[in-house]
This record gives C-alpha cells, structure tokens and sequence, in this order.
C-alpha cells in the first residue's frame, strides 16, 4: 500500500490542525513535508509531520 502521512500546520492564524496525504508508489524516497504548503493559508514553513 502506498504510504500515507499526516501532517499539521502549526500556524497560529490558520484554522486546519491537521490533514492526511496519500502518496503514490513511485513516491521518491527523499521527498519532505517541505515540498508541500498548507491547503488552507497556503504556508510552507508551518507545515511538520505528525509522529505517531
């Protein structure tokens, strides 16, 4: 199965906690959360992975 990781904008101004990304197969291997922005304030830097 594809990998899946959730994700949270840690922006004081944005009102989405959290949001789930699903990835491909052909995901490469060195692919950061700091390649994606927040689907809502559209930030980059606030995003961070979610460990669980």
């Amino acid at each position: 199965m594809p990998p899946t990781e959730e994700i949270r904008c840690t922006d004081d101004d944005c009102f989405l906690d959290l949001f789930e990304n699903h990835y491909t197969y052909d995901v490469p291997d060195d692919f950061e959360v700091a390649a994606l922005s927040c689907p809502v304030c559209g930030e980059t830097d606030s995003l961070e992975p979610v460990k669980l």
